[in-house]
């Protein structure tokens, strides 16, 4: 509750509805104490991360900044992750930071960087239809094995 709810702002069944939706419910409701109980190293990064969207579904909030969100985590967790985001932020603005393409492919907007430089600003399917693009080349790349940095 204190990492969801630190204000005590919101009632138990809110918060149950937010891990509900998240897939943490039962991983909670398994703990000694469910919505009291101590988390931090007793949870994987996938778990953590899930906790964070947990976090601002409760908020309500209509900006989301996600940094790296699925870089730790295993790709069943990464799914459970995006589909998080895509059904339960769909009101919201969503920035997203990757280095792992895969998880901007859904995006509405794509914004490339190259040391700090706007290279490129488009729609996913736009972009992608230009094999000169520098998104489309790095998706190429990544899924060829190349490492994206």
């Amino acid at each position: 509750r204190s990492n969801l709810d630190p204000f005590r702002a919101y009632k138990d069944e809110e918060i149950w509805a937010v891990l509900e939706k998240t897939r943490l419910k039962d991983r909670v409701t398994s703990e000694t104490g469910q919505l009291d109980c101590v988390v931090g190293d007793n949870l994987s990064m996938g778990e953590r991360q899930l906790l964070c969207l947990a976090r601002a579904l409760l908020k309500n909030t209509k900006i989301l900044v996600l940094d790296e969100a699925t870089a730790a985590v295993d790709p069943e967790t990464e799914v459970v992750v995006q589909t998080t985001i895509q059904q339960e932020f769909s009101h919201c603005t969503v920035l997203t930071i990757a280095h792992r393409l895969s998880t901007v492919t859904s995006s509405d907007r794509i914004l490339v960087m190259d040391r700090g430089q706007v290279v490129e600003l488009g729609t996913p399917a736009n972009l992608l239809s230009n094999p000169d693009s520098q998104f489309s080349r790095m998706l190429t790349a990544a899924q060829n094995g190349a490492v994206i940095l």
